[in-house]
């Protein structure tokens, strides 16, 4: 059974810095597209960051570029770093996970197929 395990939100002040860990377990695949997605209230989820867990493409969001980095770790696990955090990236953050695709964009129409976990939420005060 897939499942998706989401850790490290908190709060933290602007500037500050933040990590968020993903396991994704169920999946027979040695590499899967994950990703970081948020939605804060009123507003629509958006895409992140996302990677291959090969770890050889990732994408990123214009507004976080430079800010945050999505790097794999051991089997289907992914890191979320978040620096220089801003009060507009308070949102909940979810992970997301696809298997057996190898478009990983975060415009991708694979994401359509995902599994999501539960969401960490993540406060950054100004």
């Amino acid at each position: 059974q897939v499942q998706l395990v989401e850790s490290g939100g908190g709060s933290v002040q602007a500037g500050g810095s933040l990590r968020l860990s993903c396991v994704a377990s169920g999946y027979s695949y040695s590499s899967i597209c994950m990703g970081w997605f948020r939605q804060s209230p009123g507003k629509e989820r958006e895409g992140v960051a996302t990677i291959y867990t090969d770890g050889i493409s990732t994408y990123y969001a214009d507004s976080v570029k430079g800010r945050f980095t999505i790097s794999p770790g051991n089997k289907n696990t992914v890191y979320l770093q978040m620096n220089s955090l801003k009060h507009e990236d308070t949102a909940m953050y979810y992970c997301a996970a696809v298997a057996g695709s190898l478009f990983c964009s975060l415009t991708s129409r694979s994401w359509r197929s995902a599994r999501w976990g539960q969401g960490t939420q993540v406060n950054v005060s100004s």
